[in-house]
C-alpha cells in the first residue's frame, strides 16, 4: 500500500531568528561570539527585542523554522520527497512562524500549538561582519513533547520514522519517541535514529544501544557519536561494531565523507567538493535528508550516502542549516534523481 508520506520525523521544534550585527551589539549584550549559549525565557525575550530594534537601521530580522529533524525534512523536501513534522510548539506568534515556515517548505506540521506552558522554542543567532555566528538557545514548548502530541495513525502513514537523540534528555519526549517507534514499527516501517552529539550519547548510550537491538535499523552518526556509541578508540572498530548490529550505519567524517555500513556491505563515499566552506551548521542534519530520500526512493546505499554528500555540500557552501538551492536540481546533475 502506498504510504502518504517518505518520512515522518520527531524533534525539538525551534524558530531560528538570524540578523546581522557588530561586535558593539555582542559586547553590549554579553553575547559570546561564535558560541552556542542556553538561555532562559526572560534572557530570550531580552534578545529578541535588542535583535530587532538593531534591525530596524541593518536588514531586519529572518524567522525560519529550525531544529535538527525539522531542518532534515526540508532538505527531504527540497529533493522532492513528502515529511511530516511532530514537534510542540505554543500557540504564540513564533509557533505561527514556525508552521508557517514548514508549510511554505512543503512539509506537514499539524500538531496543535499549545495554550499553555512554555513559549516557543527560538534560538536567536547573530552574525558578525566576520561571518561568525553567535547563538542563544532557548529551548522552551520544545522540550514539553509529550506522547499525546503523537499520532499514532499518522505515524503509520509514512514510510520510515526518524528521531533525534536530543529527545532523550525529557522523559515525556522520550515516552513519544517511544509511542511513534511503536507505531512505526507496528506499520511494517522503518525506524532511524540520530545521535544528535556526543554527549548525548554519553548520557544515554546504554538506551541507545538497546533501542538498535530491538527497535531501530538505521543509524545516524558523526565519527566521534559512533566512537563513543560502540566505546571504539579508532574508526576501524565503530565499523567493525556497526557490521555486528547489522542494521544500516551511515557514519559522517566530514572532510573524510562518509561510511555507509551494512552487515557485509561497506560503501566509502568522498565528501561532495565545495568551492568554499562558510557553515557547517547543519550539515550532518542534510546529509540525513539525502539518505532518507534516497532509501524511500529506492537507491542503493552508495548512492543515497552520495546524496547525503550532496546536501550536506550545499548546506555547508552558505550560512544557515537549509538549502538554498534546489536539492533536487543539484542531485539531477549528479544522476542520482
Amino acid at each position: 500500500m502506498a504510504k502518504k508520506y517518505d518520512v515522518a520525523a520527531l524533534g525539538n521544534a525551534i524558530v531560528d531568528v538570524i540578523a546581522s550585527v557588530d561586535d558593539r551589539f555582542l559586547l553590549t549584550h554579553k553575547i559570546a561570539k561564535g558560541g552556542m549559549t542556553l538561555i532562559d525565557e526572560f534572557r530570550a525575550k531580552e534578545l529578541m527585542k535588542a535583535l530587532a530594534d538593531n534591525s530596524q537601521a541593518l536588514s531586519g530580522l529572518h524567522e525560519v523554522a529550525g531544529g535538527s529533524a525539522a531542518n532534515t525534512m526540508a532538505g527531504l523536501a527540497s529533493l522532492g520527497g513528502t515529511g511530516l513534522f511532530i514537534g510542540k510548539v505554543k500557540d504564540d506568534r513564533l509557533g505561527g512562524v514556525f508552521g508557517k515556515s514548514m508549510s511554505a517548505q512543503g512539509i506537514t506540521f499539524s500538531a496543535p500549538a499549545a495554550n499553555d506552558g512554555s513559549t516557543t522554542a527560538s534560538c536567536m543567532i547573530a552574525v558578525t561582519p566576520d561571518g561568525q555566528r553567535s547563538m542563544n538557545t532557548y529551548l522552551g514548548a520544545c522540550r514539553e513533547l509529550v506522547p499525546d502530541d503523537v499520532d499514532e495513525s499518522q505515524v503509520a502513514e509514512a514510510r520510515f520514522l526518524y528521531i533525534e537523540g536530543y529527545l532523550w534528555d525529557e522523559e515525556n519526549a522520550k515516552q513519544a519517541s517511544r509511542k511513534a517507534i511503536a507505531a512505526m514499527n507496528g506499520a511494517g516501517g522503518r525506524v532511524a535514529l540520530s545521535l544528535s552529539d556526543s554527549f548525548c550519547v554519553g548520557r544515554f548510550r546504554d538506551e541507545f544501544l538497546h533501542l538498535l537491538d530491538k527497535e531501530v535499523g538505521i543509524l545516524f552518526a558523526n565519527e566521534d557519536e559512533a566512537k563513543a556509541l560502540f566505546q571504539a578508540d579508532e574508526f576501524d572498530g565503530v565499523v567493525e561494531a556497526a557490521r555486528k548490529w547489522g542494521g544500516i550505519a551511515a557514519l559522517t567524517r566530514s572532510a573524510k565523507g562518509c561510511v555507509v555500513v551494512e552487515e557485509g556491505q561497506v560503501h566509502t563515499i568522498p565528501a561532495a567538493p565545495v568551492s568554499r566552506v562558510i557553515d557547517t551548521t547543519g550539515a550532518g542534519d542534510q546529509y540525513a535528508a539525502g539518505f532518507l530520500y534516497g532509501l524511500t526512493h529506492g537507491k542503493g546505499l552508495a548512492d543515497c550516502g552520495r546524496l547525503g554528500a550532496i546536501a550536506a555540500a550545499e548546506v555547508i557552501s552558505h550560512y544557515g542549516a537549509r538549502p538554498e538551492t534546489s536539492l533536487k536540481e543539484l542531485a539531477a546533475k549528479a544522476e542520482l534523481a
